[in-house]
């Protein structure tokens, strides 16, 4: 499912940019196909990449690397497009912040149908989500 809002964020239409935002919400991990479109494919295989695992780096430690690596120039990255165009980050036009309110809204709407007491479920499958991502970054550039 998440490998889907891996391919749906390489599409360059509006829809499907949207469901690429759908299908990586429950993750919480919206902000992927930004910072995997445009600073993971414009820097594969470079120090300056986080989505690039490096020779002799375990799962583990590029887990703990990529993923708040990720977030952070997924950010910068928004925050550069939006500020080129007079915008506020901090702006509904935000890219990172559109697939957070999905999130929060999907995740709310589960916490009031069933409690508190889903909270690690849905910490779990967001974790989940992430670390196949991750995982596929792993192994897929691993030691390039």
């Amino acid at each position: 499912r998440f490998h889907t809002g891996h391919e749906l964020g390489h599409k360059k239409g509006k829809g499907e940019r949207w469901l690429a935002k759908f299908v990586l919400a429950p993750c919480a991990y919206g902000h992927f196909f930004i910072e995997h479109n445009k600073g993971h494919h414009r820097d594969v295989a470079t120090p300056e990449d986080p989505a690039s695992s490096r020779m002799g780096e375990s799962i583990w430690k590029f887990v703990l690397r990529e993923i708040p690596g990720a977030a952070r120039r997924a950010w910068k990255l928004e925050q550069e497009r939006l500020e080129s165009r007079g915008k506020s980050v901090w702006s509904l036009d935000n890219e990172i912040i559109q697939p957070a309110i999905i999130t929060a809204i999907a995740w709310g709407v589960v916490l009031a149908l069933f409690g508190i007491g889903i909270l690690p479920y849905i910490l779990g499958t967001a974790f989940w989500g992430a670390f196949q991502l991750t995982s596929a970054n792993y192994i897929e550039h691993y030691g390039i």
